[in-house]
């Protein structure tokens, strides 16, 4: 429920661009860089983020973080003026940040309990909700229904969620003592290979994830035709395939391994991502954009998952600070990645900035070759020193 709330967040937001754009009467390339201070508020947060979970607990700072992103969402809706929307885009940013790292660490901690690959169906949750917001965005779109009238709707029926699970909301105790670890868990976090790697993953599918949700409604009403409403679908067709992919997630990391589930997926986002933005046509833009969801379900879950059970400890602890730094990197995805394609949109097209982030998305096969190898060295390493214990 936590992960589909967050989900829905995003998703009753970014459809509504085109909304906001028109409402303060600004440009992509302008637009962008307001879209900026959203990725420098999560950037920020995911930082810190690892620490606090360790000190108070992740039921805490989920609590806290979900009711600071229902205070600030009608904010971004009520925006009349560039800095209006970045300052409230960055208390989004912010306090959505610090959930969504909260809300992974108490996901790998279940995982671990359970004893099996399960991050893909939380992040399926959130696929769900993202669905779910993205849909009502688009009945608010179709009805006329302002971005502040619309994104307050959407706070009083998240407040009613959270309400509903705040009281058996899973969490993971404070780090009350320093448990043993592995060598490899002990080396700085920037000294170790596997975490960059993973991080690469994640960078490149939050790039790619990014431009689906903040651009993919004015690729298609600017350059392809379509109304409001009916580019609105072009997210919520992305964020159903994520979903269900992530649904079988699970038993796709399982029976064929992190890397080839990985590499496949990359292959089949590259190629959706450039089919909808050479296409031209709605018609196909949803096809890709259903590609694209596809291929990128099981990245990040994948990458938080691994990055957890790096930082896993000798009394099955650990990995928050791992979690952190793995999301805090793939953020800087979503803080470069609005500039850079409100940018080259700006000089040239949205979709050449949709060609460029599909090669991104291709990036992950061979990081994520690399980063299954330096994780099984660091396993090796953990039960090496177990043994000798």
């Amino acid at each position: 429920m936590v992960f589909a709330f967050n989900g829905a967040t995003l998703g009753s937001w970014a459809p509504r661009t085109p909304a906001l754009s028109d409402q303060i009467g600004i440009g992509p390339g302008p637009f962008g860089l307001a879209l900026l201070a959203a990725s420098v508020g999560m950037l920020i947060a995911a930082s810190v983020s690892g620490r606090i979970v360790e000190r108070v607990g992740a039921r805490a700072v989920i609590v806290a973080s979900a009711i600071a992103v229902c205070l600030v969402l009608p904010l971004v809706g009520s925006a009349q003026s560039v800095l209006w929307l970045a300052l409230a885009l960055f208390g989004l940013g912010a306090s959505s940040g610090v959930l969504d790292v909260s809300m992974n660490i108490a996901g790998v901690a279940v995982e671990r309990a359970e004893g099996k690959p399960i991050m893909p169906l939380f992040h399926a949750g959130f696929s769900f909700g993202a669905l779910a917001g993205s849909g009502g965005a688009a009945l608010a779109a179709s009805a006329g229904w302002s971005p502040l009238r619309h994104l307050v709707v959407a706070v009083l029926v998240g407040a009613v969620m959270l309400a509903a699970v705040v009281r058996v909301l899973p969490g993971v105790a404070p780090r009350t003592e320093q448990a043993s670890g592995s060598p490899a868990a002990a080396t700085p976090l920037v000294r170790r290979p596997a975490l960059w790697l993973l991080a690469a993953i994640a960078l490149c599918s939050a790039i790619a994830e990014g431009a689906s949700s903040d651009w993919s409604a004015l690729l298609l009403v600017n350059e392809q035709g379509a109304s409001e409403g009916a580019a609105a679908l072009a997210y919520a067709g992305f964020s159903l395939a994520m979903a269900f992919a992530r649904l079988a997630g699970s038993w796709t990391q399982a029976r064929f391994g992190s890397a080839k589930v990985l590499v496949s997926g990359a292959a089949c986002a590259g190629t959706g991502l450039v089919a909808a933005a050479v296409a031209g046509m709605p018609a196909v833009s949803y096809v890709g954009f259903l590609l694209a969801g596809a291929g990128l379900a099981a990245c990040f879950p994948i990458a938080l998952g691994l990055a957890g059970e790096a930082g896993k400890r000798s009394d099955d602890s650990g990995g928050e600070r791992e979690v952190a730094f793995v999301t805090a990197i793939a953020y800087t995805g979503f803080l470069a990645g609005p500039p850079v394609i409100g940018g080259i949109a700006q000089l040239t097209s949205l979709s050449a900035s949709f060609v460029v982030v599909g090669l991104v998305a291709a990036v992950i096969a061979p990081a994520a070759v690399a980063a299954t190898r330096f994780v099984a060295k660091e396993r090796a390493s953990r039960a090496s020193s177990h043994a000798v214990r």
